[in-house]
């Protein structure tokens, strides 16, 4: 997924974007867990949060083809996946001290990386389709369902084409906000009109920095740090929002 191109403005690299994205997520967490929703500052808080998902899914596709081991990589993502699903109960259960509140998205990252290696790997393109269907059906148990593994198939029709890696962004983005749009018809018109538009401001943020300031290099320093931090936190930082729930009694 090689479609930046040289420029003045390419100056984040892929660890600084990933810092970014860890930042905006816990935004949308604060926002999950403590604010009310009818306030502005849930849905600044819970939009800007939309930079991470898109970016994360963005990054796996590209870490997929930079890994040196594919197993080492899934076993990792899978055994973080299982580390942070009490974490992720815990911090989003409401009135309880916790319950089952779907699978971490994590998880769904397995998913969307099961479909990248079958891109690579099977060759009957009947059979991968059926499997797609499969996983995007699947992922309605998890995190970000349906539309995490719909990204990651856009994104490998794609490939390596930067006109349509834009077409890519721009059409999660679209979907995203039309989501957000059914999701919310129960709400007033104009409020859903309102968050369905506001939802898609940090999709596009990610789209923007990925395609116009990322210049495709990781941190020359610091990578091991950086490595272990991205996955350590999603686990630490929600394990933490669920003990101050708790402690609130929310």
């Amino acid at each position: 997924m090689e479609t930046f191109e040289g420029g003045r403005y390419r100056i984040l690299n892929r660890d600084v974007i990933k810092y970014i994205a860890m930042f905006t997520m816990l935004l949308n967490h604060i926002a999950t867990v403590f604010i009310p929703a009818d306030t502005w500052l849930f849905k600044i808080f819970a939009t800007i949060g939309y930079f991470t998902a898109i970016t994360m899914i963005y990054f796996l596709i590209e870490g997929y083809h930079y890994t040196h081991s594919k197993k080492v990589y899934i076993t990792r993502l899978l055994l973080f996946a299982f580390i942070s699903e009490i974490p992720y109960c815990l911090a989003f259960t409401q009135g309880k001290i916790i319950r089952f509140c779907g699978f971490n998205i994590l998880f769904t990252l397995c998913l969307c990386f099961a479909l990248v290696w079958m891109k690579e790997n099977m060759k009957s393109k009947g059979l991968r389709i059926f499997l797609n269907i499969v996983i995007i059906l699947v992922s309605i148990i998890c995190d970000w369902a349906l539309l995490a593994p719909t990204i990651t198939l856009l994104f490998l029709w794609a490939g390596d084409s930067g006109k349509k890696t834009k077409a890519a962004f721009l059409f999660s983005t679209l979907i995203f906000g039309a989501f957000n749009l059914l999701g919310g018809l129960s709400s007033l018109w104009t409020e859903n009109i309102e968050y369905a538009l506001m939802s898609m401001i940090g999709m596009g943020l990610a789209g923007i920095c990925i395609l116009y300031f990322y210049n495709g290099k990781r941190m020359k320093t610091g990578r091991t740090f950086s490595k272990w931090f991205f996955y350590i936190f999603y686990p630490a930082h929600l394990l933490i929002l669920g003990l101050i729930r708790i402690a609130l009694g929310m």
